[in-house]
């Protein structure tokens, strides 16, 4: 009954937006809607037409095809993954650089599973939109522009404070994203997906510090290593 109730405020906001003319931003609430039920399924121009109760001609005169509506809900996907992982970042206070820079990665990667488990329609959307590996040239101004910009930035603070090898930088952004892009899936439609939360938060810290392992140098890394878990609650 909560839920009915919900979805027929948005659609009474949503035709209240329709009908002081912002015809493109009433689609793309109820498109971001709909991903949210269906996740990349829920896209169908005509659909969304019949949600928002205009003609489907007048819903193609914003959005041509189903590609223009999956680049507008993944940048809605985007901004929100990038403000999940930016919750995360929030929560390391150590002030030894060695520490700080190896507890940022760990909860850049928990930031992403966060928004993975909580928004998993629009969290599917965003990669069918993302078909390739964005290139290191092509950051985005500001290491907050992206996730992927926001990785590479924490594997290279951990090359400047001297725990990441230089040797092994090249390509370590792409272990990393494929361990907690792969946590996450197994979680949201794979065999894990029925974990309890807390097994499941332990299960991800656990995973994250193996990634974290893996990267120190030495006796000195694995002794800072025992140091850098952090809480391991739920955000």
């Amino acid at each position: 009954m909560y839920a009915d109730n919900i979805a027929a405020y948005r659609r009474s906001v949503t035709a209240t937006r329709y009908h002081h003319g912002n015809l493109r931003e009433a689609l793309a609430d109820a498109a971001v809607d709909a991903a949210r039920e269906h996740g990349p399924d829920g896209l169908a121009v005509r659909e969304l037409a019949r949600r928002v109760g205009v003609s489907h001609n007048a819903a193609y005169r914003h959005f041509a095809d189903r590609d223009a509506l999956v680049d507008v809900v993944a940048g809605r996907a985007l901004t929100g993954l990038v403000e999940a992982m930016e919750r995360r970042l929030a929560r390391v206070d150590e002030t030894d650089p060695v520490l700080r820079a190896r507890r940022r990665l760990i909860e850049l990667g928990a930031g992403y599973v966060d928004y993975a488990l909580a928004e998993p329609g629009l969290f599917r959307v965003l990669f069918t939109a993302y078909p390739e590996v964005p290139g290191l040239d092509d950051k985005p101004e500001g290491e907050d522009a992206d996730p992927f910009a926001m990785l590479n930035a924490a594997l290279d603070d951990l090359v400047d404070v001297g725990y990441l090898d230089p040797a092994s930088r090249p390509g370590a952004e792409i272990g990393c994203w494929s361990a907690v892009h792969g946590f996450a899936v197994l979680n949201i439609e794979g065999p894990l997906r029925a974990m309890p939360a807390d097994e499941r938060e332990a299960t991800l810290q656990a995973m994250l510090a193996h990634i974290d392992l893996a990267y120190g140098r030495g006796q000195g890394a694995e002794r800072r290593s025992r140091a850098v878990q952090g809480p391991q609650d739920a955000s």
